[in-house]
């Protein structure tokens, strides 16, 4: 398998190149050559989150030196799981995929564990140590920091905005000692981002540092993503005998990028709808074809508050233009009022509490009248108690991982 960057004047890379690269030499974002095609019945017997990640990743590691390693690697990055959850009000139903259940309780944690586990058995000179740089909105830099402490021969660096996380992720992303650096960036997420960016086309630092990143922009972060689309697809069409859609809360767009890289393989998703808050380049470009990257501004779902998504190249590689994605997507904008009003009747409604970003999917979903719908939950509602609890009226209980990491320094 070899990956191919979407500005196309990079060449070819292997699994391994690609992952300590992360950003093509041409700038662009690095592609699968041809999604793999192992064919639905090669995941009969699959039932478990590990056994859906070894029949749909074996084509990606096929020649690739982690190949061997491949059993290890998803023993470790899928080692908590993402149950899907069935809700019932009434005759009204809502199907939930609960992604907070790594140790820092956000989906992240999927994908940094993964990429930590590759880049643990890539041989490097141990004269080089690797220096991965991350632009963080609240949740990846946390997932990563915890995935690579203490890991030898690699230093990460991380970047979020300043005032523009939660109090609880700003604990999460600060409470690292050994190889992890935390920076506060006067600005944006965008900001954090174009910095990353620029460090890689740097040809300077390039000589002295070996950097790699660890955004949804390596596409370590993303092959274990299109896993629990996947396995939570196949779960859905099982129980239900129906081909479901996926409401995803989006930002960068790395975690839809999943979820339509699964659906283009051929596993039995419907449609993607994509949610976000009210930063809205993205539906901006579903409603006029036009994309106008802007300014980010900041909302109560602050791991969304992207303002030029990176994954954008990739949407755009994949499908083309805006006709076709809109035969396969759409979106909606929930500005911060809306997200409160989700926050509020989560409880008395569906007898759950959401994180603002998951209330974004939410409210999407309060808009649909087909019934077949998966909501992917993003984070724990505890990373964000200084918004939750003022709205529903209680305290939100902290899952122990989170718990640990909290009375850290």
């Amino acid at each position: 398998m070899k990956f191919i960057s979407s500005r196309g004047a990079a060449p070819p890379a292997s699994l391994s190149e690609a992952l300590l690269q992360g950003l093509a030499p041409d700038g662009g974002l690095y592609l699968p050559a041809r999604l793999p095609r192992p064919g639905l019945g090669a995941f009969g017997r699959a039932r478990s989150l590990p056994a859906v990640a070894t029949a749909l990743l074996a084509p990606c590691f096929e020649g690739d030196p982690l190949e061997p390693a491949l059993g290890a690697i998803i023993e470790e990055a899928f080692s908590f799981p993402a149950p899907l959850c069935a809700l019932r009000r009434g005759r009204e139903r809502l199907s939930l995929l609960e992604l907070f259940h790594g140790p820092t309780s956000a989906f992240k944690d999927f994908g940094a564990g993964f990429l930590a586990a590759c880049l643990a058995r890539i041989e490097r000179p141990a004269s080089r140590p690797l220096t991965i740089l991350v632009a963080t909105s609240g949740d990846t830099g946390s997932a990563v920091a915890a995935a690579f402490h203490r890991k030898p021969g690699v230093e990460v660096v991380i970047l979020f905005p300043l005032g523009g996380v939660s109090g609880r992720q700003r604990h999460l992303l600060s409470c690292w000692d050994d190889n992890v650096q935390s920076f506060a960036v006067r600005g944006s997420f965008d900001d954090c981002q174009a910095l990353v960016k620029a460090a890689f086309r740097d040809e300077r630092l390039a000589r002295v540092r070996d950097l790699t990143s660890a955004n949804s922009i390596n596409i370590g972060r993303l092959l274990p993503q299109v896993v629990y689309y996947a396995a939570a697809a196949q779960w859905y069409t099982r129980r239900f005998g129906e081909t479901p859609g996926m409401i995803v809360p989006s930002g960068n767009l790395g975690n839809s990028i999943g979820a339509f890289w699964a659906r283009r393989i051929g596993f039995p998703i419907r449609h993607v709808a994509l949610a976000t808050n009210a930063n809205r380049v993205v539906a901006d470009w579903f409603e006029t074809g036009e994309w106008r990257p802007r300014e980010a501004l900041r909302t109560l779902a602050n791991a969304m508050d992207v303002g030029n998504p990176s994954n954008f190249e990739r949407l755009r590689a994949l499908h083309g233009g805006i006709d076709e994605t809109r035969r396969h997507a759409s979106t909606l904008s929930v500005d911060d009022d809306a997200i409160r009003e989700e926050l509020r009747r989560g409880p008395e409604r569906w007898g759950e509490t959401w994180c603002p970003h998951t209330a974004t999917a939410v409210r999407l979903r309060e808009r649909l009248d087909s019934p077949h719908w998966i909501v992917v939950a993003t984070a724990h509602p505890a990373k964000f108690d200084s918004i939750v609890e003022p709205l529903i009226g209680r305290t939100v209980e902290v899952p122990q991982p989170l718990a640990e990491l909290l009375a850290r320094p």
